[in-house]
């Protein structure tokens, strides 16, 4: 099974840490984790994209809500929730293929943000479906190197 998981955290050191330990003890994979400042700079969010058992996934999540240093835990996997991920990606640019590879950028609205001789470089952000779609599109061209900046997300409406 899979979840997302958004904690509100005190800026303190050695939160990811914790955190990263419990996963690993109920042997949940990481797919994803991604942290940053708040509006409130004393305060982070963590999204954690986890896969593993269903009830190893449920503890994990009361470990995370007993922790002094979590404010407070949502397991999105539950609610309706928007969600981002940014990638850049660099990819063989072969002249007479320009083109085609160009018209994918378009299409995913993916935007050029650093050229060579031999390779371009693009960025796009957007939900994981789109982002692996990107991915998939780009393969045949030859991707030399990725970074995936992970998932980021919030609960729709006004919660």
């Amino acid at each position: 099974m899979k979840r997302t998981i958004s904690a509100l955290a005190r800026n303190e050191p050695g939160v990811l840490a914790k955190m990263a330990t419990e996963f690993s003890r109920y042997a949940a994979n990481i797919l994803s984790l991604a942290a940053g400042e708040t509006e409130n700079p004393q305060v982070s969010r963590i999204v954690a994209c986890i896969e593993g058992d269903n009830a190893a996934l449920d503890e994990i999540s009361r470990y995370l809500e007993g922790l002094e240093t979590i404010i407070q835990v949502d397991d999105l996997s539950r609610k309706d929730f928007v969600d981002r991920e940014l990638v850049l990606v660099k990819v063989v640019m072969d002249p007479e293929r320009t083109a085609q590879l160009m018209q994918v950028f378009e299409v995913f609205r993916a935007s050029v943000v650093g050229m060579g001789q031999e390779t371009i470089t693009v960025e796009m952000a957007g939900d994981q479906e789109r982002v692996e779609g990107l991915i998939h599109m780009l393969k045949p061209y030859g991707i030399k190197s990725m970074c995936r900046s992970g998932m980021i997300a919030l609960k729709r409406g006004d919660e």
